[in-house]
């Protein structure tokens, strides 16, 4: 009887409608992002691949309409059948972290990128999904009314560790520095919301903090870590070299003023900013909508993620909850990092702005992920009728 019920329930869920407002500010930020990504592109497109001011556009297009599909379709799927997902995607993710350490080196002699003909996947962002799907499980076995075994050593710290600190050590080889951050956030704030044990938390921030002395100062940064750590306490010390980029970004920044030069007017893309489609579009859209405009985007950003925090609190069960809580931080942690980097309160590292960055196979990722929490929230729809 009790079988019959829940597969009642789940044929019910089928009707359900998603999260409407959620959809709503994933969309305007993907038609923002594309317009303006448009907008700072199109110079270095006209300059760098054949006059052809529309490259990166026509690119980012094509890929949010796939995208978007992944989205929909990832909305009317049953998330709860990602548990059997888990394993593989974990494998692969190990797979793809290790052969990138063997691709050929890139910009500044950093591995981060696996490309083959048209593929060309970042195993960081493969990565960061592959952690937060693997700890929604865990938690959801291991968290029970009964038998609650996250507040165990056993089951709440240790697989996570070892989980968490062989994906992070590997992403830190490339090395991409921010999006070890990224995962490892994301990794504490699920164990956390999960039930393990706070006197867990401060014995890993020792051990974190040590940790952190022996990758930095104690095996010495490399002269490209280094680099961009003087460059952040003085970008002038080098203002045509290392200095040069965020020195063009602070430019743009300034020169926007409360409402802007107007859309399509930045001077700074000009090639003053190198790539100003990519991590440093931010700079462009403060310099073209001005204040006011930066301001607009980062509440959009802001409701997007209150937005999801509200789904994932309605979720029906402990997995969706935390499905939602970790695709929706990752959102937020990426944003506040990169308009930290390009208005220069942290060093300079290769992190994207969500839904705006120039870049295929993240966009469809990201939209792939917004429609597992819009997911979630078909179910909690159903579940409070």
């Amino acid at each position: 009887m009790a079988e019959a019920g829940k597969k009642k329930k789940r044929k019910q869920l089928l009707k359900s409608g998603f999260d409407l407002p959620f959809f709503v500010l994933v969309m305007i930020l993907v038609l923002l992002g594309l317009v303006m990504m448009f907008s700072a592109s199109y110079a270095d497109a006209y300059y760098n691949h054949g006059q052809d001011a529309l490259y990166y556009i026509k690119k980012q297009g094509g890929f949010a309409v796939l995208g978007i599909a992944a989205m929909l379709f990832m909305a009317y799927y049953d998330y709860h059948k990602l548990h059997k997902f888990i394993w593989p995607l974990l494998a692969v993710t190990y797979g793809l972290l290790l052969l990138v350490l063997a691709m050929p080196a890139g910009t500044a002699g950093v591995h981060r990128w696996i490309q083959y003909g048209l593929i060309n996947i970042q195993p960081s962002e493969v990565a960061k999904f592959a952690i937060i799907l693997t700890f929604a499980h865990l938690i959801a076995v291991y968290s029970s009314k009964r038998n609650d075994r996250m507040r165990t050593f056993k089951y709440g710290v240790l697989p996570f560790l070892l989980i968490l600190g062989t994906v992070a050590l590997l992403i830190r080889m490339e090395p991409h520095l921010s999006a070890t951050i990224i995962v490892l956030i994301i990794g504490v704030t699920m164990m956390f919301i999960g039930g393990t044990k706070l006197r867990w938390f401060f014995a890993g921030g020792g051990i974190a903090a040590a940790a952190l002395y022996v990758v930095t100062v104690g095996m010495n940064l490399s002269k490209y870590g280094q680099g961009r750590i003087k460059t952040w306490l003085d970008p002038f010390s080098d203002p045509t070299n290392n200095g040069w980029q965020i020195i063009q970004s602070l430019y743009a920044i300034g020169s926007g003023g409360l409402m802007g030069l107007g859309l399509g007017k930045s001077r700074q893309k000009y090639l003053y900013i190198s790539q100003p489609q990519n991590d440093f579009i931010f700079p462009v859209i403060c310099e073209e909508l001005g204040f006011v405009g930066a301001v607009i985007i980062i509440l959009l950003f802001a409701l997007l993620i209150w937005r999801g925090y509200v789904i994932a609190m309605r979720a029906p069960d402990k997995f969706g909850a935390l499905l939602a809580v970790g695709l929706i931080t990752q959102v937020g942690l990426q944003a506040i990092l990169n308009i930290a980097v390009v208005t220069n309160t942290i060093p300079t590292t290769g992190i994207s702005l969500p839904f705006f960055s120039y870049g295929g196979s993240s966009l469809v990722m990201l939209l792939f992920e917004m429609g597992i929490v819009l997911s979630v929230s078909r179910y909690s729809s159903v579940e409070q009728t």
